[in-house]
């Protein structure tokens, strides 16, 4: 296609545009609201320009677009990425990271990881993350919360700055939240581990101080009690959604006087873990310890004798935080709280027997 150069003082160059609205049979308003407001355009009608866009080699002016809209169409990332703790390097977190980054590409914004560990110039700490998003001109934030929650965190939340936390409540006028009905599918495990004709279920649990840990154990122990079975406290033991974890608890669960014949693992870390663990001590799974573990990474599938977990919809966290986060960023009100299913996909680790 020949170029079409113009002299354009606006936002776009105008012949650029209307090339592009030509081509897909829209106006050049429409184009613009693709690329400004794409929520407002059709999902078919957003995609063919978004699609022509690429194949004409078509890029807004990102910074006169951004003075025209008053937007950066920048979304921060906060996440604790010390290299000392392992939270960062978690399948799961990483699975969510690539939902989220499609999501908000899909929506014309781009994705800003924010590093402000150990560097505050001087600055108050619990201002740190909220400073760091105003200097940068960030229009929101998506929070991931990979086990520590310090005070710059809250700070940023109530700050009036749209924020979205991932596993973890928050408070603010323009804060939300998504996660998992975790306790529900704690539940369909424990179920499923019975109707297999399980009834010395044990857990091997998240760290007690983060929801996903606590809500996961307390639909491990509603569901018990549902079953009629006995709440052993023997059977109970806190892991860290970690390999080393998982093998350690599962060592110590195996010490047990009365050994469980299932176990319930609250995260497939932890359960690949425990898995080892058990081929250690000269028992099978499923034959003399079913498992069934949580989240459904990739490795779930591919470990023998594959592992039965409850699946989280991780695409779907990416999706949901990238819609509540640019629907406050547009100013719409701040949307409620958003828990997703969760569902049981059975493997080998425990199946049979009955």
């Amino acid at each position: 296609m020949k170029p079409v150069t113009a002299r354009c003082d606006s936002v776009w160059s105008v012949a650029t545009i209307r090339e592009l609205a030509r081509l897909c049979g829209v106006s050049p308003a429409t184009v613009s609201r693709v690329f400004n407001n794409p929520e407002v355009v059709n999902a078919n009608t957003r995609e063919q320009v978004l699609r022509t866009a690429r194949q004409i080699g078509y890029q807004p002016n990102e910074s006169a677009r951004t003075l025209a809209t008053k937007k950066s169409f920048m979304v921060g990332l906060v996440w604790d990425t010390d290299h000392r703790r392992p939270g960062w390097r978690h399948p799961f977190f990483q699975e969510i990271l690539i939902g989220l980054k499609t999501a908000l590409s899909g929506r014309g914004y781009h994705l800003l990881m924010l590093a402000t560990s150990g560097d505050t110039g001087g600055e108050r700490a619990e201002d740190a993350y909220v400073r760091a998003v105003r200097r940068h001109n960030l229009d929101g934030v998506v929070m991931i919360d990979s086990g520590t929650w310090d005070p710059s965190l809250r700070r940023l939340s109530e700050s009036g700055i749209p924020c979205v936390s991932l596993d973890r409540p928050v408070e603010g006028s323009r804060a939300t939240y998504v996660t998992s009905d975790n306790a529900g599918g704690a539940r369909l495990a424990v179920q499923h581990l019975h109707e297999r004709g399980r009834r010395a279920i044990a857990t091997i649990t998240g760290p007690a101080h983060t929801r996903p840990g606590a809500e996961r154990l307390r639909g491990y122990q509603d569901e018990l009690s549902r079953l009629g079975l006995p709440h052993r406290p023997e059977f109970v033991v806190e892991g860290d959604f970690y390999l080393s974890g998982g093998h350690a608890a599962m060592r110590r669960l195996l010490e047990a006087d009365d050994r469980p014949d299932a176990v319930f693992v609250a995260g497939d870390e932890m359960a690949v873990g425990a898995l080892r663990a058990i081929g250690e001590a000269g028992l099978k799974v499923p034959e003399d310890i079913a498992l069934v573990g949580f989240d459904d990474i990739e490795v779930a599938a591919l470990v023998p004798p594959g592992l039965t977990t409850v699946a989280q919809d991780k695409a779907g966290f990416g999706t949901a935080a990238a819609e509540a986060v640019v629907s406050m960023i547009n100013g719409a009100d701040t949307p409620p709280p958003r828990v997703l299913p969760t569902t049981l996909v059975v493997r080998g680790s425990s199946t049979p027997p009955l």
